[in-house]
């Protein structure tokens, strides 16, 4: 999620210098298919923008296989959630049918606030469903967008650029434990659960001479205004859509696309690409092969820092100094929730901590991470739940306890196992659980030859040893 509260002035202060050891070129994509679910949900997204660039007209089909007995699907409207729709957006379900046969929606706010549509959208089954019964539901939704958003979702009338990120349904499913239910909160950060799905289809209909950005690979165009794409596992999707210039670049093997406002940026392009470029070849030697094919760098203007996406990051049009931290901290989410997928709102712990670890290691900010003076404050509270910051402290408390507090307590468990056989466990545990909901239990599981590294995150309040 996003890092410049967190970070900049920390790194102004401390003057991190770039992380020790030449970086690594990264290895190519792949090598984690064993592991995807075979009956994983499959996913058709449409969305047709508006010439202002303030509303998108959206269609989604999903066909899901429960591995459990439903008797409804339970989708997530994020940008209902407090901090999104404070700034103006707004997600509607217009339409919905259940294997063909129309179905009124049940929405519940969920964490929504007063006057704002909910974050809950039930759909009701015509009859409950047996695990390996594959349910087919069609919705027609509504996506609004609020002008400068620094948030997800939102468009800028004066750079002529609009991104909406989780902007549609998206099915909150666990496998093994059913349906994600938690509460949106009133803080930043993210609350998400779902499952990697298919995207079989993802169609951006833009205004004639607008660029679009998006996740996964990019599909032949035959038309000016209709953009297509297509991945194989991803658990989100966001768009970016407007007057952009396009840089396109090869790191070895994976696709690295960087869209810029054409109205200009305060750092080059060129820029983003060698950041992403060389973060990413740090990142793969800690952590394993980059997951995808392409990785899309889009700069959204209305935002201040960073957010994370599967194949896709958005970043805010920040100083060139800013980006040495950012784009390593986004970067890594694509390993720790985008690949290793977490319930957000339950564990936060499980990719943020993990990302501001990759940070500290391949973003030059170390020492700072090393001790980042959280003592006192929330020591043993790393592992609590989103719930729990919305109703003591609010986001400083929880960035101290989740971000600074989690990278060092990875970072104190790195040391005492030693470097080379922590990195070898943190490999082992993101191929273990590559396109699954990990759980700290997993996490444990992975580090179980190293007892002394689960004593310091259990005493940390990250797991239980």
């Amino acid at each position: 999620m996003k890092r410049i509260r967190v970070i900049a002035m920390a790194m102004i202060l401390t003057g991190a210098a770039a992380c020790a050891g030449a970086p690594a070129a990264p290895a190519a994509p792949g090598g984690y298919g064993t592991t995807l679910w075979a009956e994983r949900p499959v996913v058709e997204l449409a969305f047709d923008v508006a010439p202002g660039l303030d509303r998108v007209a959206g269609r989604e089909t999903v066909r899901f296989t429960p591995d459990a007995p439903i008797c409804e699907l339970v989708f997530r409207a994020w940008p209902n959630n407090p901090t999104t729709s404070a700034t103006g957006a707004s997600l509607v379900v217009d339409r919905a049918s259940v294997d063909g046969a129309g179905v009124s929606p049940r929405v519940e706010a969920a964490g929504a606030p007063a006057g704002a549509p909910g974050t809950l959208v039930e759909l009701p089954l015509p009859q409950c469903a047996d695990p390996g019964r594959t349910v087919t539901a069609e919705l027609d939704f509504t996506l609004t967008l609020g002008a400068d958003a620094d948030e997800r979702v939102g468009h800028s009338p004066s750079t002529e650029t609009a991104w909406f990120g989780s902007g549609f349904p998206l099915l909150a499913w666990e496998r093994g434990r059913g349906w994600a239910r938690d509460d949106a909160v009133t803080i930043n950060g993210e609350t998400a659960t779902s499952e990697a799905f298919r995207l079989t289809d993802l169609t951006v209909t833009a205004p004639e001479g607008y660029r679009v950005s998006g996740v996964g690979r990019p599909e032949p165009q035959d038309s000016t205004t209709v953009h297509r794409f297509s991945a194989d596992a991803v658990r989100d999707v966001t768009v970016g859509v407007g007057r952009y210039d396009l840089l396109e670049r090869d790191v070895d093997g994976v696709a690295l696309h960087v869209a810029t406002p054409s109205a200009g940026t305060r750092t080059d392009p060129e820029r983003w690409a060698e950041e992403a470029a060389s973060a990413l070849g740090r990142l793969t030697a800690l952590f394993g092969p980059y997951p995808y094919e392409d990785l899309w760098v889009t700069v959204t203007p209305g935002q201040s820092d960073g957010t994370e996406f599967p194949t896709a990051l958005q970043f805010g049009d920040v100083r060139q100094r800013e980006l040495a931290g950012l784009v390593p901290h986004e970067l890594a989410h694509q390993w720790f929730y985008a690949l290793v997928g977490n319930n957000q709102a339950r564990d936060p712990w499980l990719d943020e901590s993990l990302a501001t670890y990759g940070e500290a290691l391949a973003g030059g900010d170390l020492d700072y991470y090393r001790d980042p003076g959280t003592s006192g404050r929330v020591d043993g509270r790393m592992g609590e739940p989103m719930s729990y910051w919305a109703e003591n402290g609010g986001f400083d408390r929880y960035t101290s306890a989740v971000y600074d507090q989690g990278a060092a307590t990875l970072l104190a468990a790195r040391d005492r196992v030693g470097a080379e056989a922590f990195d070898e466990a943190v490999r082992g545990y993101v191929r273990a659980n590559a396109h699954r909901v990990a759980t700290p239990t997993d996490l444990a599981a992975a580090l179980q030859a190293y007892p002394e590294a689960v004593e310091i995150l259990d005493r940390a309040g990250a797991v239980q040893g």
